[in-house]
């Protein structure tokens, strides 16, 4: 929501007009001198929507303000041509809702389209959030990197790295969604009020890794003639994409990071295909490559990549994780119910190469139990097991 400054406010004034964090305003303006704020310059109150509204008989402003518990003020920095003391019946004012609901509905087949939208819409209410496209994908799809907080702790989150696994986008999304509103209402998510830690923390979140291979699971094939034969060539003459697990070029974007790469390569198929293709070279998908360029500039604390499914949590690599990986993965097992694993014969994965290369705590998290793609059905019971996660992640 948008309102003009007026000669003698400040932005402390915004925050208690609207019952706001100082911080968010600040961060929702980055362009703005908060210390020389000109009459006239448009800012941005995070948060909020606007509805218009028709002036009824015995209308007020007071009386308004108090039927949509908000501040007087905060009708009029809207309305700034309004004369509070000549109002008229049927004239259009407008005024600030402050946004209560959540905007992602991730119970639905959530595509790289579904996405998108939803971001957009995020960021409308939530300036704050910041998104930076790291990279595009093999169809030229743009891969959203979001970035919320300014604390100096770096964390990263990341979904649907695997095309059947996108289930895991919509609950990374509604986390996200969540953690918005509780910072621009003031309430807790399980007991935690989480201004802590958007002051503490920069979460980064990279919601599709795979946007060609979850829009190819959930739509079909895409209309590329060339694409569309390789794609259900490799799916062995097939148009049902439920197992796919690669990206559009039948690479397994998991088995592409150079951290034992070459014995996946040994044992899984030589060729593309729904899984466990690797690829020719590490590091050789667009996606693997965007991947790697954000980790390398970012310089993470820690990483978490979720998956699905089996409810466990994935937390070492060759005995090269820190010793703070172990006390994590325990506090992550304790709030989800899941169980924690240090190893798998498994290699040239995300977390994998992370924990190879920075010696820090780098999970994966396996999502819910079932068959994948897991269904929507099971969307309100993952959220939950993953929601404790999400939160000690960032927190601890």
């Amino acid at each position: 929501m948008d309102v003009f400054i007026r000669p003698g406010d400040s932005i402390w004034y915004y925050s208690q007009v609207f019952k706001l964090p100082l911080q968010l305003i600040v961060d929702s303006n980055p362009n703005l001198n908060a210390q020389g704020l000109l009459p006239q310059q448009k800012i941005k109150i995070p948060g909020y929507v606007t509805n218009q509204y028709t002036i009824q008989h015995g209308d007020s402003i007071w009386e308004i303000a108090q039927r949509i518990n908000m501040h007087m003020d905060a009708i009029l920095l809207l309305n700034p041509t309004l004369n509070p003391n000549q109002l008229q019946i049927g004239q259009k004012i407008v005024l600030p809702i402050r946004v209560t609901w959540r905007v992602v509905n991730g119970k639905q087949d959530y595509d790289y389209h579904t996405m998108i939208s939803d971001i957009e819409k995020l960021q409308m209410i939530y300036p704050f959030l910041i998104n930076e496209s790291i990279g595009n994908s093999v169809m030229g799809n743009e891969i959203p990197g979001l970035l919320i907080g300014n604390g100096q702790k770096r964390v990263h989150f990341n979904a649907s790295f695997h095309a059947n696994e996108w289930i895991t986008t919509p609950i990374v999304m509604t986390f996200l969604n969540d953690y918005l509103l509780s910072l621009t209402t003031n309430h807790s998510i399980r007991g935690l009020y989480t201004l802590p830690l958007y002051l503490q923390t920069n979460l980064s979140i990279v919601p599709m890794v795979n946007p060609d291979g979850v829009d190819l699971v959930l739509n079909g094939p895409p209309t590329n003639e060339t694409v569309r034969t390789n794609v259900i060539e490799w799916n062995n003459g097939s148009t049902d994409f439920s197992g796919w697990k690669a990206n559009i070029n039948g690479v397994d974007l998991n088995d592409q990071f150079p951290a034992g790469w070459e014995i996946e390569r040994e044992r899984n198929r030589k060729t593309p295909g729904p899984r466990d293709y690797g690829g020719e070279s590490p590091l050789s998908q667009p996606e693997s490559i965007a991947m790697a360029k954000l980790t390398r500039e970012m310089d993470f604390a820690r990483v978490l990549a979720f998956h699905t499914q089996g409810q466990e949590i994935y937390w070492g690599f060759q005995g090269l994780e820190p010793p703070e990986s172990e006390q994590l993965v325990n506090e992550f097992a304790r709030v989800s119910g899941y169980k924690a694993v240090q190893t798998i014969d498994s290699y040239a994965g995300y977390k994998d190469w992370f924990i190879q290369d920075w010696r820090r705590p780098g999970f994966t998290v396996e999502l819910g139990r079932g068959t994948n793609p897991l269904p929507l059905g099971q969307f309100d019971e993952i959220y939950e097991e993953a929601l404790g996660i999400f939160l000690v992640a960032i927190y601890s």
